[in-house]
């Protein structure tokens, strides 16, 4: 993983597009010009990491600080890389700073969507949800 850079957006934005598009089409939500802008307007490079695999552009993960906890956000790998681990690998960095600031981690997921079973197996617990999205929260580890 490396830092973002503000020049990374438009890429990461068509990430976005291609991952999200089955699950917001399923939903009856896919705009093909909105699911871009979105990930533009909320884009924070700072708090966003670019995810490589063999030297390539393989995703991203934005880790953006809150009053409620860490969020957990715009988490896209590359369809063809998906499946092989490497989602997990990069949860269990992240995962690894939270626990170690003693934060909780919450994110949204879109109902139905295959990455929810990945959140879970990383102690990811429904909190809220409604006919679109699943909030989740993993609370931060019990003190020694």
């Amino acid at each position: 993983m490396r830092p973002a850079e503000p020049a990374d957006v438009e890429l990461i934005a068509e990430l976005r597009a291609v991952v999200m598009r089955p699950d917001l089409e399923r939903l009856g939500r896919y705009d093909e010009h909105r699911v871009r802008q979105r990930l533009r307007d909320g884009f924070t490079p700072r708090h966003t990491s670019v995810i490589k695999a063999d030297g390539t552009f393989a995703g991203s993960v934005t880790l953006r600080p809150a009053e409620d906890g860490t969020w957990l956000e715009h988490f896209y790998l590359d369809p063809g890389l998906q499946g092989r681990g490497l989602g997990s690998a990069v949860l269990r960095i992240l995962l690894a700073r939270t626990d170690a600031a003693a934060e909780p981690v919450r994110l949204n997921v879109l109902q139905g969507s295959p990455a929810r079973r990945l959140y879970e197996r990383h102690g990811f617990a429904v909190e809220t949800q409604d006919p679109i999205d699943v909030f989740m929260l993993r609370p931060p580890p019990e003190p020694l």
